[in-house]
């Protein structure tokens, strides 16, 4: 470029005082403020429009570096590029890659922590935690939450979902859910590497087809008399919430999470567990045996009908695991149990289906059904758990008796 373009010297902008904009040439001007104080900006023409980019102030950008920032622009324009708009798409750039330097388990944590007023329980929360941490954690946990791309995702979902579909599902729909909230605040951009449909869905089988239902490591209903009774023997809390927890047939989260003044009226042999601590969202009662009663009646008062460790604390989700294992029966889990008393149900009773399936708080599928079932045939409950209660503490194992299974028809 010629020297008449640079029509400034370095003395020439020290001596400048009045206010105004002086040209250098080339699109570049010196702006001086009324207080004095002077920077430099590029002045140019855009689809018939004219626009002031401002370069910095005189003291911290030389005039070689205005010239230099002042030539870039140019160099821009002749590429078809707005020069304002480019610096603003490189800021936002920086921005992004400052922002996506969180790691997804941060990223996690703060959907978390912005999601978990408007769930229904501390059990949900700690189902999230847990499943993102078991399974997306060692892969993906301490990365950059902006360079989770499809290939890491199924990395994480590959391993588990034929044999865990239930459990993948899940744990892709959280991480959808996670990268849309990166995406949304600015840690990320671009499409959704967890999404199903039109993208996981062209990689990975339907969830249809590889959906088996994932059995619990249950106990023969014909051994559980003799483990009732060793169970019987060992002493802790554990022990006496896994026995509560078979004569219930209620879930771990259920059981650890009971306020025994809140919920059970002992006059009446009930336990109502509230809506907000059911998975399905309502409200179940449940018929208490005398043997579930006695369990109840030999604990000390607290906030828990169980209590943990530590002091006003329930007991942990995993203290009854761990005693199956002290017992020597690692092979099963707490859940399993509910199989038990599904299986001795339909082999040994004549209950009908519905009966056992509402003991089980299970949802009923059918709407139709669903919209006009009003009670809880609770009284027939009451009834089959009696049984079963007697069934669990019997020598052998015996059967229901035939009268019994004839009143529970009626």
């Amino acid at each position: 470029m010629s020297r008449a373009v640079h029509r400034f010297s370095a003395k020439t902008v020290e001596k400048a005082k009045e206010p105004g904009d002086y040209c250098d040439g080339g699109g570049l001007y010196l702006q001086i403020s009324g207080t004095g104080s002077k920077s430099w900006v590029f002045r140019y023409a855009r689809h018939g429009k004219s626009h002031w980019m401002g370069l910095g102030s005189e003291r911290d950008v030389s005039l070689a570096e205005a010239r230099a920032k002042a030539s870039d622009a140019r160099r821009q324009l002749v590429d078809g590029k707005d020069p304002l708009a480019a610096r603003e798409g490189h800021r936002a750039q920086e921005k992004l890659q400052k922002a996506g330097s969180i790691s997804f388990a941060d990223c996690a944590k703060k959907y978390i922590d912005s999601h978990k007023a408007g769930w229904r329980n501390e059990k949900h929360i700690e189902q999230w935690q847990n499943s993102l941490d078991t399974y997306a954690g060692p892969v993906i946990g301490e990365l950059a939450v902006r360079d989770v791309d499809t290939a890491l995702v199924l990395r994480i979902l590959e391993p588990i979902w034929s044999k865990k579909p239930e459990t993948a599902s899940r744990v892709r729909g959280r991480i959808e859910r996670i990268l849309d909230y990166a995406r949304v605040r600015g840690y990320r951009s671009g499409e959704n590497p967890a999404l199903w449909r039109g993208h996981l869905d062209k990689l990975l089988p339907s969830a249809m087809n590889t959906k088996k239902r994932e059995h619990h490591a249950a106990l023969p209903y014909d051994e559980l008399p003799a483990f009732v009774r060793d169970l019987r023997q060992q002493g802790g809390n554990a022990a006496r919430a896994l026995e509560y927890l078979i004569l219930t047939t209620a879930r771990t989260a259920e059981v650890i999470g009971c306020d025994p003044e809140k919920e059970i009226d002992l006059k009446k042999a009930v336990w109502t567990v509230p809506a907000g601590r059911m998975k399905a969202g309502k409200e179940h009662r449940v018929p208490l045996s005398p043997q579930a009663i006695k369990v109840v009646e030999g604990q000390p008062e607290g906030n828990y009908l169980f209590s943990g460790g530590k002091e006003g604390a329930p007991l942990s989700n995993m203290a009854m695991l761990e005693l199956l294992k002290r017992m020597g029966r690692d092979d099963l889990t707490v859940h399993g149990f509910r199989s038990t008393f599904r299986d001795w149900a339909a082999e040994c009773t004549s209950y009908p289906g519905e009966v056992c399936e509402m003991a089980l708080a299970h949802a009923i599928t059918d709407k139709v059904e669903a919209a006009y079932r009003r009670g809880d045939l609770f009284e027939k409950r009451r009834l089959l758990m009696l049984d079963w209660a007697r069934y669990c503490g019997s020598p052998k194992g015996d059967v229901v008796p035939i009268a019994r299974k004839r009143a529970a028809t009626t």
